[in-house]
């Protein structure tokens, strides 16, 4: 998911608490590995994009979303039998000009799942998977 921020805020995110997030676009890389049911990746987000009214947060994402200042700018659904998220986050962290630290990653051990770019005029992460010949 790539989101926008257009200032500096301070978020409540669940058990993570208030976090700063400074004004940028976010790259958050999630994933979802079910075969069929809430689970596939295709339900999953559409779970995540439905209004706070309809769903309970239980995932940091879920928490961001519900913040009105936080706009969706795209969605990048790479279906996989591999689980990439770990490797993604990885790989764009590099890239990135910060992060906030554990989100999305309380069950892994990367240092974040959700990347901040400050200047994206050139930001494009299709060309970034296309270059590493994701699969």
């Amino acid at each position: 998911m790539v989101l926008h921020l257009n200032h500096d805020k301070d978020i409540q995110i669940g058990k993570l608490g208030k976090l700063f997030f400074k004004k940028g676009t976010y790259l958050y890389i999630g994933s979802a590995m079910g075969k069929v049911g809430s689970v596939t990746l295709e339900n999953r987000v559409r779970r995540h994009l439905r209004s706070p009214k309809l769903k309970n947060n239980h995932w940091h994402i879920d928490f961001l979303l519900e913040n009105k200042e936080i706009n969706l700018i795209k969605l990048f659904l790479i279906p996989n039998k591999k689980n990439l998220e770990c490797i993604l986050a990885q790989e764009l962290l590099n890239l990135s000009d910060g992060f906030i630290k554990k989100f999305g990653s309380s069950d892994c051990s990367c240092k974040s799942h959700l990347l901040l770019f400050e200047d994206t005029e050139d930001f494009e992460i299709v060309e970034f998977l296309k270059i590493r010949n994701v699969k």
